[in-house]
């Protein structure tokens, strides 16, 4: 039960429904300025809902290196829309890149993980992406 049971209780006590219709999607975009070709991360809400304070902790890591932690907040995410979450570089697609995903919907709590296994993110794995109009590579 570990050293705080009364915390512990509580834990258990927590409902977190589960996550459906949200995605992390990586695309790769043409950038104007740099006239190269750029990976970004979207977060994409396929819900019949919005979706509200969404929390986004990012960062990559392999057994042996991690990268700093990136935080954003999007107040409102409409109904089938999406946002760009950030910028990848090309040496952070051979790392495993992790999304935790917290928000509200009808005052509810919800929260998710994604993980891009490192080197997934690639030419090869390019699927049509829901909402996008274009390919990545998403993680339901």
């Amino acid at each position: 039960m570990g050293y705080y049971p009364a915390i512990n209780k509580m834990k258990k006590d927590i409902e977190i429904p589960e996550v459906k219709d949200v995605y992390v999607a990586v695309v790769q975009e043409y950038n104007e300025e740099f006239k190269c070709n750029d990976w970004n991360a979207y977060l994409i809400n396929d819900k019949d809902e919005a979706i509200e304070m969404v929390i986004i902790l990012s960062g990559g890591y392999t057994a042996d290196k991690i990268t700093s932690n990136m935080r954003k907040k999007i107040e409102v995410l409409p109904a089938k829309s999406y946002a760009k979450i950030e910028y990848i570089t090309e040496e952070v697609l051979a790392l495993n890149n992790q999304f935790q995903i917290t928000f509200f919907e009808k005052n509810k709590m919800f929260d998710k993980i994604y993980t891009f296994r490192k080197n997934t993110i690639n030419k090869n794995a390019l699927r049509d992406i829901p909402l996008m109009n274009c390919k990545g590579v998403l993680v339901k």
